[in-house]
């Protein structure tokens, strides 16, 4: 049986953060703990504000996780994504910032976290994040998909 008390969001009006809101994520137990298996999270409509100028950056934010005991709920996870809006931070930062704030949520086996952010000045950056459990495979896993990681195709 799973445990929905804690999912706060789930079915309620949707109220919208204007400063980064970490708070806002909310997990709930994985039912399958045991099986390794992949979560995937696409967010076309990532924004944020370049901290130097203030202008809007887009983006499409990529998460793949491998869950242990808890999972990330999606609307909190729509509305902690949303949250970055009005937020200052370059797009490295963005990246490894979700991925953080991910790995104290839910303590995953596997996570990595990829920005596919728009052109500005006529150039792309497509930062990669990742980490997988320290004295794991999963530790080894993530090495390897750091080192052999290549980047997205439009």
């Amino acid at each position: 049986m799973m445990n929905n008390e804690k999912l706060t969001l789930l079915g309620k009006k949707t109220e919208y953060k204007n400063e980064y809101a970490p708070e806002v994520l909310e997990a709930f137990d994985n039912k399958h703990p045991n099986n390794d298996y992949w979560v995937t999270f696409e967010c076309p409509e990532f924004t944020s504000l370049c901290p130097i100028t203030g202008q809007p950056d887009f983006a499409t934010i990529r998460i793949n996780y491998i869950p242990d005991i808890k999972m990330v709920e999606s609307k909190s996870l729509k509305l902690y994504l949303f949250s970055f809006r009005n937020h200052g931070a370059f797009h490295e930062d963005c990246v490894n910032i979700i991925m953080s704030d991910l790995i104290e949520l839910m303590t995953p086996k596997y996570i990595e976290i990829t920005g596919i952010f728009t052109p500005r000045g006529g150039i792309s950056i497509y930062p990669y994040a990742n980490y997988g459990r320290t004295g794991t495979k999963y530790e080894h896993m993530a090495e390897q998909r750091l080192f052999n990681h290549s980047f997205p195709v439009k």
